[in-house]
């Protein structure tokens, strides 16, 4: 029978703990065992480090987050302060980055307190200067009034405009811009547009996967939201002309523009009146143009719209957003977007009823030149499959992609599939 020598907690503790704080911190803190405290050192390294921190069942960044949060609930600043520097100068998947960090310490606030959270930032602050040329971040001057929630983007309003050239005036249109948060340049610039009935918070969950390393940019089409309504009825060349003004008011340059239902009809349009602002285009669950008695039926619902308010029609509207299992699974949901309908601005929606019910770009659709991927919904009644095919038909290399169990408003009811397919096609641009 033989004898191992090794210890194998202590070294597995061991292995973990140069891992997280890194051979430097670890290499002094054993330096620095005496008689005293040895006992202790041995201690933690098998059960603080092998036994939880050798644990698979979370990762050594979700780790790094608990052990930040408990030592500010606590105030135990030493051990705040030596494991805000391992997850800075961390080299493994395991590192924060100073915007994660800043997440953490403002989540604490609320479950810790605010006294608690403002010396974490106080402590992290400091080391920030310490480290900040090794891990290329620098603090800068930055104004408290000017912050805006980074999930919510900064938003802004753009101005009313006309001019000689263009008689018809553009609606004041209420839009968000999301920064990349990796801080670099934007791989892209983003924009998304949503459907009738819909605002830019649709998009909410998209934008922020997005916003990783692009700049997005949301709004809020005439009549929808926070936009201005116009008097009249519009038509897609309209709301085409209104994104042209706001993206050329925000400097964006050539986009990306995913567009759903009206949004995807609008991007079409965009492509064709304006090409040098598209860069390339997500077409979903939209169409071309309409059959005659679907373009009855769009002004059937203006009819009734303008007699008896938007409320008469939210029941039929839903059952076109959304499949029967869809509206028994997630009630909230539904509601939600029923209440976001049922307080659309009447006017500005029968407006883009006409736009959306007298869309016509078949015969054009040669014209786009942008990379184009076509999503389409495998249940969607008001753009089925075949208006899809009409559209990856029509534009030169178009792709299509159609979501299983997904109705009109695919991106909700089916988010992951949509943005698994949003994101791949990014990637290839």
């Amino acid at each position: 029978m033989s004898y191992d020598p090794i210890d194998h907690q202590f070294e597995r503790g061991m292995q973990q703990r140069r891992q997280v704080l890194g051979d430097t911190w670890v290499d002094r803190s054993v330096a620095n065992a005496t008689n005293f405290n040895a006992d202790f050192q041995n201690m933690i390294t098998r059960f603080a480090w092998h036994e939880i921190w050798g644990r698979p069942g979370l990762d050594h960044k979700t780790r790094r987050v608990i052990v930040l949060a408990i030592t500010i609930a606590l105030g135990r600043w030493e051990e705040f302060e030596l494991h805000v520097r391992a997850a800075l100068l961390g080299t493994d998947d395991s590192r924060l980055t100073p915007d994660e960090m800043k997440e953490v310490l403002m989540q604490s606030a609320i479950y810790a307190g605010v006294p608690a959270a403002n010396t974490a930032f106080a402590h992290a602050q400091q080391i920030l200067r310490e480290v900040g040329e090794q891990i290329g971040y620098s603090l800068t001057p930055s104004a408290p009034a000017a912050s805006f929630h980074s999930g919510d983007g900064r938003t802004a309003c753009s101005p009313r405009y006309t001019d000689g050239s263009d008689s018809a005036p553009r609606a004041r249109l209420h839009y968000s811009v999301r920064a990349p948060r990796n801080g670099k340049a934007p791989r892209h610039t983003v924009v998304l547009s949503h459907a009738i009935g819909c605002d830019l918070s649709m998009w909410d969950a998209l934008a922020d996967l997005l916003a990783a390393d692009c700049q997005v940019i949301a709004f809020d089409h005439r009549g929808h939201g926070s936009s201005e309504s116009l008097a009249g009825l519009y038509s897609m060349a309209d709301l085409a002309d209104d994104a042209a003004h706001l993206l050329r008011e925000i400097d964006s340059g050539p986009v990306l523009w995913i567009g759903l239902s009206m949004g995807g009809m609008v991007g079409q349009e965009l492509a064709l009146r304006h090409p040098q602002l598209v860069r390339a285009l997500v077409l979903a669950n939209t169409t071309s143009v309409y059959p005659e008695a679907a373009q009855q039926a769009w002004q059937q619902r203006m009819t009734t719209v303008r007699e008896q308010g938007i409320d008469a029609i939210a029941d039929a509207v839903m059952g076109r957003y959304f499949h029967d299992g869809f509206r028994a699974a997630h009630a909230a949901t539904v509601a939600r977007f029923r209440a976001r309908l049922t307080s659309t601005d009447a006017l500005g929606y029968i407006g883009c009823c006409h736009a959306v019910g007298t869309v016509d770009t078949t015969a054009r659709l040669a014209q786009i030149k942008a990379p184009t991927l076509v999503i389409a919904g495998e249940l969607d009644q008001g753009t089925p499959l075949a208006m899809s095919q009409t559209l990856v038909d029509g534009i030169g290399g178009a792709q299509l992609a159609v979501i299983a169990n997904a109705s009109h408003l695919s991106a909700i009811e089916q988010p992951q599939a949509f943005a698994a397919l949003v994101l791949d096609f990014v990637s290839a641009l």
